[in-house]
């Protein structure tokens, strides 16, 4: 029997964000952030302060050991309060980093805790190849008992700013595609940045980046040599149920500024939120944040439980980001222009346009969906 109920300790974390997000106007912050294309460094790091940034890591590991559910509860008071959540992607990153590093690695990485700061993400996305993962163009070559890098990848999320890329490539050297992982130097020779310019998730970077004869050591090898696609579809599954707790949680938020203000604007002698065509979009919005929020809390609990989520975290990617977008459509409608004038609703609406692409477009949340039913009845 699922139990979405918080414990007093998760009560008293999400009190503890609620406390930090009601200190002072991040909004303001965010506005600015937003509109500089800059990491909102400053909250991140008072959230890291917290805790939240390794939360899901095991107590013996300075970590909370907290659960799935814990965080969707802090995902949704954050994205509530107006926070830009989809910059928080990488820091589960530590147990990844945990299960599939080296101790070098991992010192690495753990260095970082407490800061804030970006530290790694995954490149895999190239011209070529997206949700086509296996057309994958860049190539590893050992010699003389080194490792060179070459290719391209493109749409690479935080790329401007983390000192680390986790890098999917293809053997060279053998006739079957195998593909490894590489914990690739950002600092190294050979490497090219060119930041590219998002319609949203403008707080993130987003880059191009080139590989031209990058040389790396064999001990700079990701996981276990031909093991990429397995270790990524497992990425996968979670990267998707975050993106799902930012949308519930910014849909949340965008449907309160809404209410509020139809509770407040006077047209023709009353509250627009007394006439039936605003009640309607109303009824509609709280439809959908009560299905969002199940589905969330539903996955979370399963992925609690030690439970195959493929199916589950596509489900929430799909539905979340598209019906999080037609909840901050209407809150933009209700809002009139206001909306549209430097309302934090219109950051919303362009961050979620991202968002059904971002993380695996909404054609390949259906396509994964429909086989993990199926496979049920096989």
């Amino acid at each position: 029997m699922m139990d979405f109920k918080l414990t007093d300790e998760q009560e008293l974390f999400v009190a503890g964000v609620r406390e930090l997000m009601e200190r002072e106007n991040w909004e303001a912050y965010f506005a600015k952030c937003d509109e500089a294309h800059e990491y909102p460094i400053k909250w991140v790091k008072e959230l890291a302060e917290l805790g939240v940034d390794t939360m899901l890591l095991p107590e013996e590991h300075g970590g909370m050991d907290a659960s799935w559910v814990t965080l969707a509860a802090i995902w949704e008071e954050l994205g509530r309060c107006g926070a830009p959540t989809y910059v928080l992607y990488q820091l589960p990153g530590f147990s990844t980093i945990l299960k599939y590093g080296s101790q070098e690695q991992i010192d690495k990485i753990f260095a970082f805790r407490g800061t804030g700061k970006q530290m790694w993400n995954s490149a895999i996305t190239e011209p070529g190849a997206g949700s086509d993962v296996g057309s994958l163009k860049t190539t590893y070559t050992k010699k003389d008992g080194k490792v060179y890098l070459n290719g391209q990848k493109c749409f690479i999320t935080s790329s401007a700013h983390t000192p680390y890329i986790v890098v999917m490539a293809r053997d060279s050297q053998s006739e079957k595609p195998i593909f490894t992982e590489w914990f690739v130097d950002m600092s190294k020779p050979g490497i090219k940045l060119t930041p590219l310019d998002k319609l949203g998730l403008r707080m993130d970077s987003c880059c191009e980046i080139v590989f031209d004869n990058v040389e790396l050591e064999e001990k700079d090898v990701f996981g276990e040599y031909g093991n990429g696609f397995n270790r990524v579809k497992e990425e996968f599954d979670a990267e998707r149920f975050l993106v799902a707790c930012t949308n519930y949680g910014i849909a949340y938020c965008a449907f309160e500024d809404a209410a509020k203000y139809a509770n407040q604007r006077v047209q023709f002698g009353e509250t627009i939120g007394r006439t039936q065509l605003i009640q309607e979009k109303f009824a509609h919005m709280a439809m959908r944040l009560n299905a969002m929020k199940y589905m969330v809390y539903s996955t979370a609990w399963k992925m609690d439980q030690g439970l195959n989520v493929t199916g589950e975290s596509a489900m929430c990617k799909f539905y979340c980001a598209n019906n999080a977008f037609a909840v901050v459509d209407d809150a933009i409608q209700v809002l009139g222009g206001i909306g549209v004038t430097g309302h934090r609703v219109s950051r919303f609406w362009r961050d979620l346009r991202v968002d059904r692409l971002s993380g695996g477009s909404d054609e390949m949340q259906i396509l994964t969906l429909g086989r993990a039913i199926l496979k049920q009845y096989r």
